[in-house]
């Protein structure tokens, strides 16, 4: 979207009484909102001098960043994945029902799948900013269908591919176009996937590592090639062995460089990883694990892992007024999209 041209008309929004999460803190301070965009309240009063059209008092409540989702096979009755529906109309009906939830930007989800498949479903999951009518579409995530087939889980055998002699070409053949994939999911012990790795992430693409029977000295090398995130740790993947602990070991590894920051996803539902294993991959990080830094971990660490994080994910000045009102449990209470309110908790007064 173009950037907004500031009108003499545009209205100035002040949300007062609340913790914002901001700087890894819990802070309290207010957040000024004018088209859609996190204003400096400084530059607003000595700069400009204007103050508020609108006041809301958010009574103590917590104001953070949207939450993004970056794997979503689906839900309300839709699969992404299906062709038997129209995906546009699917998509839309996910972004809808996510803003309860608190979600206000994600990427849907497919599983391995034929390439005419992909050449249906991808165009249609266009990228777009959220509204009133759902959240917003950072672009597909594409699981498959280069993964092993030991680890593909639910991903069906038969449409299973690997990387032939022009690997790259390859991949764009069965994917169609790359224009709305935004992460791809690919086993980084088949043969060539390093030069794909290589290739996607010079085109902006984010490369995950999953559903993979690959050894941690793989891994790592994906990871030195542009790999960024590991697709639900644990599972789908060779179990931790203390002498090659596979894909699990990229949490500790001393391989690869303090820059580049490996981000992983847990599926965190007390059925597909035990509660000791979230806490082992917890305690690979020196924290304690506070609200703030919870809930960094569904803001701000998915909008760095797609390098969006000076848009989205954080509330500093500039950045895209879409943020969540939470109350000490962290249950969500009201869910704003640049700036307007598109839900609410029905208790809620705002």
């Amino acid at each position: 979207m173009p950037p907004h041209k500031i009108g003499t008309k545009a209205q100035i929004v002040q949300f007062t009484n609340c913790r914002i999460l901001r700087g890894h803190e819990l802070i309290w301070e207010d957040l000024w909102i004018r088209e859609g965009q996190i204003l400096d309240p400084e530059k607003l009063f000595f700069e400009e001098k204007k103050s508020a059209d609108k006041k809301k008092d958010c009574e103590g409540h917590i104001l953070a960043p949207g939450f993004i989702d970056v794997q979503i096979n689906g839900g309300f009755g839709v699969d992404f994945s299906l062709t038997n529906e129209d995906i546009s109309a699917g998509v839309a009906l996910v972004a809808k029902n996510l803003l309860a939830y608190g979600v206000t930007s994600f990427c849907p989800t497919l599983v391995t799948s034929p390439p005419d498949i992909y050449h249906k479903v991808l165009p249609q999951i266009t990228v777009r900013n959220g509204s009133a009518r759902g959240a917003g579409v950072l672009g597909a995530h594409v699981e498959g269908p280069f993964i092993s087939h030991e680890k593909r889980g639910a991903h069906p055998d038969s449409h299973l591919r690997t990387f032939e002699a022009d690997a790259f070409q390859e991949l764009l053949k069965t994917y169609g176009s790359l224009d709305n994939i935004a992460i791809i999911t690919l086993a980084p012990e088949l043969k060539r996937s390093h030069e794909v790795i290589k290739e996607l992430t010079s085109r902006g693409i984010c490369v995950s590592v999953g559903h993979s029977v690959s050894h941690l000295q793989e891994a790592e090398e994906a990871v030195r090639n542009g790999a960024r995130f590991i697709t639900h740790l644990f599972n789908a993947m060779l179990p931790f062995h203390h002498r090659d602990p596979g894909i699990v070991g990229l949490l500790t590894s001393d391989q690869i460089a303090p820059e580049q920051q490996v981000f992983f996803g847990m599926i965190a539902d007390g059925i597909h990883t035990h509660p000791a294993a979230l806490r082992i991959a917890h305690r690979a990080h020196p924290k304690g694990c506070s609200v703030e830094t919870a809930l960094e971990a569904a803001t701000l660490h998915p909008a760095q892992l797609l390098r969006i994080e000076k848009q989205k994910g954080t509330l500093d000045f500039g950045s895209d007024a879409d943020f969540i009102v939470l109350d000490d449990s962290l249950n969500v209470k009201a869910t704003y999209i640049a700036g307007d309110l598109v839900w609410k908790d029905e208790t809620f007064s705002h």
